[in-house]
């Protein structure tokens, strides 16, 4: 949680590196807590998520360098390529929460997020 807020809060104080800095190394540290440090290393090293990885890691190296425009725009590119197995999981859960699923419903919105809720890559 605390991962997340510095990081959104870094992006809301126009890309402040080191509150990014401290977002992403909360954020991987977060999830290793949460999941264990042997499933974290399995998830973010299977083969088939090497080049999610990649970006992923690849852009919390250049936020931590000082680039942190262009390191954000990959971590959220890997974000999305290694998380994508869970839109559709989170997608059905919002569905059914009252006032967020009336507004996914809505005609606009409701054929975007269909497009993000399938998926056929198991996670």
């Amino acid at each position: 949680g605390f991962g997340v807020f510095f990081l959104f809060f870094g992006m809301i104080l126009f890309f402040d590196k080191a509150l990014l800095a401290i977002g992403n190394v909360l954020f991987v540290a977060g999830l290793s807590f949460v999941i264990g440090l042997e499933r974290t290393f399995r998830f973010f090293f299977q083969k088939h998520k090497m080049k999610a990885t990649g970006f992923f890691l690849g852009g919390v190296l250049i936020v931590l360098i000082g680039w942190p425009l262009i390191g954000m725009i990959l971590e959220i590119y890997g974000f999305f390529l290694l998380f994508r197995g869970f839109f559709p999981v989170v997608v059905g859960f919002i569905r059914r929460v009252p006032v967020l699923g009336y507004l996914l419903n809505l005609p606009g919105i409701s054929s975007l997020v269909d497009k993000v809720g399938e998926s056929n890559n198991m996670v």
